[in-house]
Parts: C-alpha cells; structure tokens; sequence
C-alpha cells in the first residue's frame, strides 16, 4: 500500500511540475541559505583559530601597561630588560622559549625600491616561539647576537616589495643609515587575526636594533613559548608573581604590565564567531518556515482541485488513512526534494562564497543531515492539516464537487 500511495504521489506532483517546482523553490532557498550560513560562519570560526596559531604555539605574550592594543596604558610604566626574560627563562618552568622584543617602524631601502617595514629586534627565540619557518637562509650565529651585527632575516612582504621574486639572501639592505646583510628568509604566514600582515617585518639581533635604532637597553615585549601539554593559565601566573617580586608593585597596587594568552583570544574570537555563525542560522531558517507555507498553501489548493477524484476514492473502498498518507507523503516527497537540492546548491555556493572571503570550506555533516530533517518535518507538520482535510470529505459531497 505504501508504494502504491508513493507511486499516486509522485505521479501528481509530476502532473503539475511548474506548481511542484515553485513549492520546492522556497525549501530549496531555506536549506541552502541555512546550510551556506552556517557553513561560512564555521569556515570564519577555522580561519581565525589558524590566525592565532600562526603567533605561535601556546605563547604569552608579556607587554608594560595595564591594557593591550590600541589605547594602551603604557604611562609610568617601564619597559622590561634583558634581565626579565632571563629571569623568566631561569625560574619559570614548563616553557620552550623566551624572546625579547624591541620594533621600531623605520624605512628601508634595496637600489631604487624603498618600503616601511617593521623591524624587530630579537633572538633565535623569536622565531620558535612565534611558529616561524625558514624558506631559505639561517639563523642568527651566537657572535652575531653577542656583537649586534648588522644582519637581518626578511618577511615574505619586505622581500617582494624590495626584491620582488629575486632571492634576497646574500643582498644588503640599507635601514637609515647603516647597511644590513639579509641572511634568511621567512615562510610566508599572511595577516593575523587583528588584520596586521605578519609577513611585512624584518628580524635583526636584539643588541642591533637597541643600539642603533633605539638607541637605550628597554624590551619593549617578551614573548614566551609554553611547552605542549603544560597549563598556560599556571605559567601565566607565575610569570605575573615574578614581574610584581621584580618590579616591586605592592599587594594593594595593580600590575603595570599585561600578559596574554593567545589561547585566550582564540576562545574569545571563537565564541564570538560561533554566536553570530547561530545568530545568521537562525535568521535563515525563517526561510524554510516560509516554504512550509507555501507546501500547506499548495496542498490546499490541490485538495480542492481534487475534491471529486478524492471522493471517488472514499466512494470505492479507500480508508481516510489512506487519502491522508497520500497527501502527507506528497507534501514530504516536495520538502525532501527540495531539501536535496537545497543541499547541493549550498555546498557548490559554500565553496565558492568561501574561496572569496578568503576563508576555509569546512564540510558541516551535522548541519547538512539537521537542514535535511528539518525541511522533512516541515513537510510533515504543514502537509498534515491538508491531508487531514482530504481525509475527512464527505465522499456524497465530494461527488458532487465541480
């Protein structure tokens, strides 16, 4: 019986394909704007977690002031020196890396090209502790570090605004007025998630930026790496306990410095992400509502056109459970349908939508099979109250229904 009643069904909705087609039409927009929302919202999600990644694998990040970013509250506050991050490196377990940091902003200059650049002056730390990669060259040698050498490694943007393709190591480069030997090369890592382009930058030993940019022994900021596996929440506190013991800020004195968890960030701006990824969903999913109106709208069009065939039925013999199923499964056959291809358009348009913000497509199996379901039920809870409205005619009426 029930593939007979399958078989009536499919029969009547290709009776009235154009009619068939318009109802599917408004499941089809729902699912796939549903499906395409959350999608890109979780491929947003992804994004921003491989941004943060790219700063560097579990890293704190230690800055003077009682805020970070912009507006930061740097006043009667003092910079860090060397001996900070030793101190640090000594007496705070579980870490991988300490890296000083001092940048400045400065111009500089390869025959006629000229591009402003940040410079950062640091150790071998810095590029372990911020997940840095060589794409040619080397590290800084132990002389170079000690004696402040004028030698520097380039981001993948300095290098093509100075060089364009050409390999840079081996060149010099001028920064104000002394000339810099470029002996390494940094894998690209594009922007981070505040929008800075991490690739526009130029690494040189610390003593070499302090002594001939800077001009003063300050660290402007200490990057430290956590080992894998270790609690970075303890790590920060006891790097906190140390700076106040150092600094000798009071019990009743807040901190002037900062530190910050990049781990942190990456839960905020997840969080963040995954609320409006809902927030868009939702919005969306109005759409599907508003085909199941159009599916009852529909099924109640064809139950009038279809008095007298549904009379003859009831006349014959048919059970109303029958008539009801039959006109509850064309209703779900037209939701399925749609929701199929709902389906389908959402993952052709998720990868190209997703190839244009530049974000990655992470398939959603869960929000595929719920869209699916949902554009399911909704055939069942709108189709029924037609299919119960045919069921329940008067065959004696029917009959006589023009």
């Amino acid at each position: 019986m029930l593939w007979s009643t399958l078989l009536l069904a499919l029969r009547e909705i290709r009776r009235n394909l154009t009619r068939s087609f318009l109802t599917v039409l408004g499941i089809l927009i729902g699912v796939a704007a549903v499906i395409t929302m959350v999608t890109l919202g979780n491929g947003a999600t992804a994004a921003v977690s491989a941004q943060i990644s790219s700063l560097g694998s579990n890293l704190l990040m230690v800055r003077p002031g009682q805020r970070l970013g912009a507006g930061r509250d740097t006043a009667g506050a003092a910079a860090f020196k060397l001996a900070d991050a030793a101190a640090i490196e000594s007496q705070v377990g579980q870490l991988s890396s300490v890296a000083p940091v001092v940048s400045r902003t400065v111009t500089v200059v390869h025959l006629a090209n000229n591009w402003s650049s940040s410079v950062v002056g640091s150790s071998n730390a810095y590029f372990s502790a911020g997940s840095w990669k060589f794409a040619a060259g080397r590290m800084f040698s132990e002389a170079e570090q000690q004696t402040g050498k004028a030698v520097c490694v380039l981001g993948e943007t300095t290098r093509s605004k100075l060089f364009g393709s050409e390999n840079p190591v081996g060149s010099a480069i001028r920064i104000k007025r002394f000339s810099c030997e470029v002996i390494g090369l940094l894998v690209a890592k594009g922007q981070s998630s505040m929008g800075r382009d991490q690739d526009d930058v130029i690494v040189m030993p610390l003593r070499t930026v302090q002594r001939r940019l800077s001009g003063n022994q300050d660290v402007g900021m200490l990057l430290v790496s956590v080992q894998d596996g270790a609690s970075t929440s303890q790590v920060k506190q006891q790097i906190e306990a140390l700076l106040r013991d150092r600094r000798r800020i009071a019990a009743n004195e807040e901190d002037d410095f900062n530190v910050l968890d990049t781990r942190e960030i990456a839960e905020m701006l997840s969080s963040t992400t995954r609320v409006l990824t809902l927030l868009l969903g939702a919005v969306a999913a109005v759409s599907l509502l508003v085909g199941g109106v159009g599916i009852m709208n529909i099924m109640l069009v064809s139950v009038t056109e279809r008095t007298r065939e549904i009379g003859i039925r009831l006349a014959v013999g048919a059970l109303e459970r029958e008539v009801l199923l039959q006109f509850l499964i064309e209703a779900v056959v037209l939701s399925s349908i749609g929701g199929l291809l709902g389906m389908l358009v959402a993952t052709v348009g998720s990868i190209v939508l997703a190839q244009l913000m530049q974000v990655p497509y992470v398939f959603g199996p869960a929000i595929n099979l719920l869209a699916f379901l949902f554009s399911a039920a909704i055939g069942v809870v709108f189709g029924y109250f037609p299919a119960r409205r045919a069921a329940r005619l008067d065959p004696i009426e029917a009959l006589r229904h023009e």
